[in-house]
């Protein structure tokens, strides 16, 4: 019989030491990156069973008596956890509503710009507000949207009665909104300008031999050439269903909008300064149950009608 012959090597093997051999710089630069996260994002997650017990402090986790759903139950039997959670959809949906929409539309504007130099004048413009802290900018607000501020100051000009933005529920929701576009639409239109860039110009080259004017081009190659970022960017956003920017609201609301402004991260705010800690830890777990549920659905979604696979 002839000689056993050497088995054979893993084909794939090799495939991957090349590959690990040609990008192990890259590796490298992520260590710091995934020990962060390893730290701060998975190191504390086991202090999720703080919201099945009765967590006192001194007692600490192992000391602290087991109670099971029943900070669960209390989130939802509270008389105003409702008006809490629909305040939270509400502005966290309009936010995600018009945080895709203009930076889209001001992408495609912005495209249509052909002098560099105006077109990177506005850019910058646009971009700057998202590198200012919500500290300054509530402060900014606070005055500008005041009784006696510069803005009802021109409503009294133009014989306008003053408007309460910070002080009436439905005009702090709309001042909310509106003032967290304006800080990230610029910044959020990015990878919107990213992918326009990356359209083959020949496409359009083709469109305008055939007669088509800009608005076809964009309409016909422009949006769906998109369509796969804006479901990545969508798909990626319905995990803050249920975070409304706890920065912003916090620095502008008060007693007189809690029943149109309290959203859950401040609640919870309050309740952890109150010592609640299990209540606060069972809100924050729901929160993340629920974000996990809908990034779930948006993959599924994106690769069933859209049919994009983000993995």
């Amino acid at each position: 019989m002839a000689a056993n012959a050497a088995p054979k090597a893993n084909p794939g093997t090799g495939t991957i030491a090349r590959q690990f051999a040609a990008t192990w710089r890259l590796h490298l630069m992520l260590v710091p990156a995934v020990i962060i996260a390893l730290i701060f994002k998975y190191a504390p997650m086991p202090g999720i069973i703080i919201a099945f017990q009765d967590f006192k402090p001194w007692e600490g986790i192992s000391g602290s008596s087991w109670v099971g759903w029943s900070n669960f139950e209390l989130i939802f039997s509270m008389h105003d956890s409702r008006q809490i959670i629909l305040n939270t959809l509400i502005i966290s949906c309009l936010k995600i509503a018009f945080g895709l929409v203009v930076p889209v539309i001001f992408a495609l504007l912005l495209n249509e710009i052909r002098q560099t130099g105006l077109k990177r004048s506005v850019q910058t413009l646009v971009y700057l507000p998202h590198f200012m802290s919500w500290v300054i900018l509530g402060g900014i607000l606070l005055d500008l949207l005041s009784l006696e501020g510069i803005v009802n100051q021109l409503l009294s000009f133009f014989h306008m009665q003053p408007v309460m933005f910070l002080s009436e529920g439905n005009w702090f929701r709309f001042t909310v909104i509106l003032s967290d576009l304006w800080k990230e639409f610029g910044f959020s239109a990015i990878v919107f300008l990213a992918s326009l860039s990356g359209i083959n110009p020949a496409l359009y080259e083709a469109a305008e031999i055939d007669g088509a004017g800009r608005m076809k081009q964009t309409l016909y190659i422009t949006l769906p050439s998109m369509l796969p970022i804006i479901v990545v960017v969508f798909t990626l956003s319905l995990g803050n269903m249920l975070n409304a920017n706890f920065d912003q609201i916090y620095n502008l609301i008060n007693s007189l909008v809690l029943d149109k402004g309290d959203i859950i991260d401040t609640y919870v705010y309050r309740s952890f300064q109150e010592g609640q800690y299990s209540l606060s830890t069972a809100v924050g777990l729901f929160k993340s149950v629920i974000g996990f549920i809908m990034i779930g659905g948006g993959y599924y979604s994106a690769y069933k009608w859209a049919n994009y696979r983000i993995f």
